[in-house]
This record gives structure tokens, sequence and C-alpha cells, in this order.
């Protein structure tokens, strides 16, 4: 038991560790509306459309997550403008969006010295570089991810399932689209210094598409998504501390193993109980 433990002795990894915690329990909580309304392509988008923000705040030494949230409020205001137009579809002016803002992001990065170094903190995070103000503010980013969560839940179910429904009943989708835009942008720049902008859409897809193999109901998937999320974390710092990987890339990827997981099980349990089903009608015949 002692290669268990042994990682968690460390103080960086035991921040490491909470981190991936909170930034877990915060993705499960806009990952599963990103994974219900089917905006994978647009989570994707929005973690790229970060970038410029986040490049120009390393360079000037602001804070990175301020950086971050300004560049996702104008990929935000992109996607919403552009999405209005009858000329093309949606996911048009999203690739084109995502694309320009990504170009641009490693463009301004390119003017630092320390251009490789850079680029790959921002793509990939830092997990093991997780410090004590950093957890404060994920606590605080979960706070105000529980409450949009709480105070838009109505509204969230009706424009997923029958956006019709939610203006007759005067839950105005507009604006829920909106907060669900708000709880995306908090989750991927919370986010940023575990997976970075590139692995973002492992921890807030992977875990929720796990979940639903084994729930229904929102508040479920929800907090079997935060457990998943967690143990993904758990899973990517043990095999990171031992095989000697990049510990951000390693806990994305045991996420999406998860998933992979969740999705065979569940086949095999079809199986079974298609096989148990004939067998027992038999018997009681």
């Amino acid at each position: 038991m002692e290669w268990l433990i042994e990682p968690f002795e460390v103080s960086f990894v035991q921040r490491a560790l909470w981190g991936g915690v909170l930034v877990s329990m915060i993705c499960a909580l806009a990952g599963t509306w990103v994974v219900i309304r089917g905006m994978a392509f647009l989570s994707e988008a929005m973690a790229h459309g970060m970038l410029p923000g986040v490049a120009v705040a390393s360079l000037t030494g602001w804070n990175l997550m301020l950086g971050g949230a300004a560049s996702a409020a104008v990929m935000a205001a992109g996607v919403t403008v552009l999405g209005r137009t009858r000329r093309f579809a949606q996911d048009t002016a999203i690739g084109l969006l995502f694309v320009g803002m990504l170009a641009l992001g490693v463009i301004i990065v390119s003017y630092s010295r320390s251009f490789a170094v850079d680029l790959t903190g921002i793509l990939f995070g830092d997990v093991l570089a997780v410090r004590s103000t950093d957890l404060v503010q994920l606590g605080i980013a979960l706070g105000v991810a529980a409450v949009v969560c709480a105070a838009g839940h109505r509204a969230f179910v009706a424009l997923s399932f029958d956006p019709r429904t939610a203006t007759t009943l005067g839950l105005r989708p507009r604006l829920a689209h909106g907060a669900l835009l708000v709880l995306l942008s908090l989750a991927i720049i919370s986010s940023l210094h575990v997976v970075g902008t590139l692995l973002v859409v492992g921890l807030l897809v992977a875990p929720p598409a796990a979940a639903m193999f084994w729930a229904d109901r929102i508040p479920m998937i929800m907090l079997l998504s935060a457990v998943l999320g967690s143990v993904a974390t758990v899973t990517g710092l043990l095999i990171s501390w031992h095989a000697g990987t990049a510990a951000g890339p390693t806990i994305a990827l045991s996420a999406v193993a998860l998933f992979a997981v969740s999705v065979t099980t569940s086949r095999a349990r079809r199986r079974i109980a298609r096989t148990a089903t004939p067998r027992a009608l038999e018997r009681t015949t």
C-alpha cells in the first residue's frame, strides 16, 4: 500500500489532489448540462477561445483567471451574435471563432521568450503547481457554480428538453442559455491550472457522460460525475508519480478511460440481462 500513499505525502501533490477534486466538482455541475444539451463542441471552442486572454495575462503579469474570463466573454458574445444569423448553422460560427481565437492566442504567446514553456503550461495545465491561493479561488468558484445551478435548475431543464415550454412558463430561455454559458466559462477557467485549455473537455464531458450510464436523475448524474472526476484525479496523479508522465494529461486520460469502462460495463450488463430474461421465463413456465 506504500505505493498508493507515498505520492500524497508530498505537499504539492496534496494541493494538486484538492485542486483536482474541486475542479471535478465544478465540471460535474457544468458538464452535466453540456452532455445533456449536446454542447461538447461549444465547450471545446470556449476552452480554446480563452487562450488569447490567458496569453495576454501571462505576458503582462495579470491574473490568469481574469484574463481567461475576459476572453471567454468575448467568445460567448461572438457565438451568440453569429449564431442568430440564418445564413449558416451555429456550429459554423463556433468553428470559425474557435480557430480564430486559438490562432490569435498562439500568436500572442509567440512574443514571449519562453514560448514553448508558456504555451505548454496554458494548453496542458500544471496541476502540480497549484497553490493554496488557487484552492481558495476554486472553492469560491465552486460556490458560485452551485448557486447558478440551484437558481437556474428549472430553466435549464426546460431549456434542455423543450425550449418552447420554457418560453410558455416565462423561464426566459435566452437568459437561461446565457447563464449556462457563464457556468461553462467558470468551469473552463477553473480547470486552467489542472488540465489546461486543450484537455479541459476531458474533465468536463467524460465524467458526466460516464455517469449517465448509471443514473438517470440530473442531481445523481452530477454527484456521480463529481465522484468519477475525483477518481480520475487520484488515478492520474498516481500514474503520473510512478510512471513519470505529465500529470494534467494523465488525469484527462484517466477520465476518458473511466468513460470507456462505463460503456463496456453497461453493455455487458445489458447482455447479461437479455440472456437472463429468457431463462427466467422458462423456469416460470
